[in-house]
């Protein structure tokens, strides 16, 4: 009867420490948590396979509270949210319950994220630098950011949170305006750096070209009229940027550089 109780008591002890690892497992396990608006798209998870080799890392999604139908036992799986019957921009949460030291990757983090594709209905300038713009096809809330045709090239003058939904909205925006023509334009960029913009809008003012000067004495330029202005070196690269009648320089080495200021590109030295 001795051997039968040792066995007896062995088998009790694997089974408690079974029971012991399972728990310690369980306050290990992870998740993953994605919040925010639909976009139209699905999002696509990796699944790889846990420490142990069984199974697949998730074993529960659930969208907005609500369990998914789908499989998620495989290497990869879809979490098809149209199933849920969500509204273009409504608010989403998602969460992936994975195993203890493994997780599963989410393969378009950004398929919560809003994309740009607004509609330019609209875009008028006036003589007072009021730039207007009514748009319309929002995914979701981005900044619309206003650019101006200047130097060569465009430049970000300013910016506005965009209201994110399909609906029509209309939007204003006070610019400064330099002299001749002044091109318009406004701009979303996605998370990735992709932009949508919106038609160009020109309009011709009746502003002075402007000049300026440098003083020797004080180390500073000075614009006939306040300006928005960029300083770059030979090699291109920024130093100054700013708005206003005049910038100070002294902190410049001795050298030759661009000075964009109003439509114009000039060069100055520090002597």
């Amino acid at each position: 009867m001795q051997p039968l109780l040792q066995i007896v008591a062995i088998s009790i002890l694997v089974i408690l420490m079974s029971f012991t690892y399972d728990v310690n497992d369980y306050e290990k396990e992870g998740i993953i948590i994605l919040e925010g608006k639909y976009q139209n798209r699905n999002i696509y998870v990796a699944n790889p396979y846990p420490e142990n080799g069984v199974g697949y890392c998730t074993y529960e999604v659930r969208v907005n509270g609500e369990l998914i139908p789908d499989e998620v036992n495989g290497k990869a799986f879809e979490i098809d949210l149209k199933q849920f019957d969500l509204k273009t921009g409504e608010r989403v949460v998602i969460e992936i319950k994975h195993k203890s030291g493994c997780a599963p990757k989410v393969l378009n983090p950004a398929g919560l994220k809003p994309k740009p594709t607004f509609e330019t209905e609209k875009i008028d300038l006036n003589s007072e630098g009021i730039l207007t713009w009514t748009t319309s096809n929002e995914a979701g809330i981005l900044d619309y950011i206003v650019q101006q045709f200047k130097w060569n090239k465009w430049v970000d003058v300013g910016q506005i949170a965009g209201i994110g939904t399909p609906d029509k909205h209309d939007y204003l925006f006070k610019v400064q305006l330099i002299s001749g023509n002044n091109k318009f334009r406004i701009i979303q960029r996605n998370y990735e750096g992709k932009i949508k913009k919106s038609t160009s809008v020109i309009h011709k003012s009746t502003i002075p070209k402007l000049t300026f000067i440098y003083n020797k004495r004080t180390k500073e330029l000075v614009f006939s009229l306040p300006t928005q202005f960029e300083i770059h070196d030979l090699y291109g690269r920024l130093v100054k940027r700013g708005y206003g009648d005049s910038v100070k320089v002294s902190n410049l080495e001795k050298a030759e550089y661009y000075l964009s200021y109003d439509n114009a590109t000039d060069t100055f030295n520090m002597k």
